[in-house]
């Protein structure tokens, strides 16, 4: 059992980013009492400080002098994907233990070096992966051995967003490849399915009138699995689309299990069997409150980081075959 020396300790925090996802963070952090929120580094210094307001802490300059603050424990980043893999490895670098929403980077090949990096300074390095935690995935690991041999899953994200605004998620740069930025749609099959031996992806994106912007985007996957599993992904979102899709179906030899939003089933010929999934709200906590309790008790994660880097291994595949047009082979 790993053992940070926080036993007796209020773990003190630091946190980049002021947008949703730092919201509940906070909230998740100032709710817990074995945890302090320190200090807050935005993107710019109006949303900081309005964010700093609402959660009563010290706002500072920027993540550099946020990853140095000798006083600070843990930083927990929840900003631009772009700029991850930097702040990880400066917090690392600071004798910090991190908190990342996912992806740890956008380049797969720093995955291996952070994980190291994290190891040699004995810290912990934490991919939040919320979906494995969500009610939706929780129920297919339920239910799956209702369906016999699963064989095929069909997973589709679509987002209608009729007016797009210069959000850093429609930024090429700063989010990334959409199911590098959205690794969790691989992440998800990945950990039901094991490894993956191919992938095949095509992709369009729709220009915003502003440079370096996209107002929509399409992409398609289809991951086989060693296992002879085969995935298809479907992820799109803004103002090319009518109507929004968050359907996720997984067919075996014995039956099939249908998600559409939280809502799910098995299906079995003209039988339909309605099944108790649990809400995604608080997942942002849920984890919030594992991290801290492993840093405190050295209780196992639900996640490993270096299960996350794995996918995002995909992930990168997905855009490599997007990129050469071809098959990509996972070694």
């Amino acid at each position: 059992m790993v053992n940070y020396g926080l036993e007796q300790k209020m773990v003190k925090v630091g946190l980049v980013g002021t947008g949703y996802a730092a919201k509940r963070r906070a909230e998740a952090f100032q709710d817990s009492p074995f945890c302090e929120l320190i200090a807050v580094a935005g993107n710019s210094s109006e949303s900081t400080q309005d964010f700093c307001q609402t959660y009563n802490v010290d706002a500072v300059a920027s993540w550099e002098d946020l990853v140095n603050n000798s006083a600070l424990d843990l930083i927990c980043i929840c900003n631009v994907n772009k700029d991850h893999g930097s702040i990880v490895r400066q917090a690392l670098l600071a004798e910090k233990h991190v908190i990342v929403e996912y992806p740890l980077t956008l380049n797969s090949s720093e995955s291996e070096e952070l994980i190291n990096l994290a190891q040699a300074k004995q810290k912990l390095l934490h991919v939040e992966h919320i979906e494995l935690l969500g009610g939706v995935h929780q129920a297919i690991k339920k239910y799956l051995p209702e369906i016999g041999t699963p064989f095929l899953a069909r997973y589709s994200t679509i987002l209608t967003k009729p007016k797009v605004t210069l959000h850093w998620t429609y930024n090429y740069e700063l989010f990334g490849f959409p199911f590098v930025g959205g690794v969790s749609r691989i992440n998800r099959f990945t950990d039901l399915f094991g490894e993956v031996e191919s992938v095949n992806c095509d992709a369009r994106f729709w220009d915003a009138p502003e440079s370096g912007y996209f107002s929509s985007c399409w992409c398609q996957a289809q991951l086989q699995f060693k296992n002879e599993m085969m995935v298809s992904l479907t992820y799109g979102k803004g103002n090319q689309f009518q109507t929004n899709d968050r359907t996720l179906e997984i067919y075996g030899d014995l039956g099939t299990l249908v998600f559409d939003g939280e809502q799910g089933k098995i299906k079995r010929g003209e039988e339909e069997i309605i099944l108790e999934v649990a809400s995604r709200r608080g997942l942002f906590a849920q984890d919030t409150n594992l991290v801290i309790e492993h840093l405190r008790t050295g209780k196992p994660l639900y996640i490993k980081n270096t299960d996350s880097a794995y996918s995002l291994k995909v992930a990168q595949a997905t855009l490599k075959s997007f990129q050469n047009k071809t098959s990509c082979r996972l070694g």
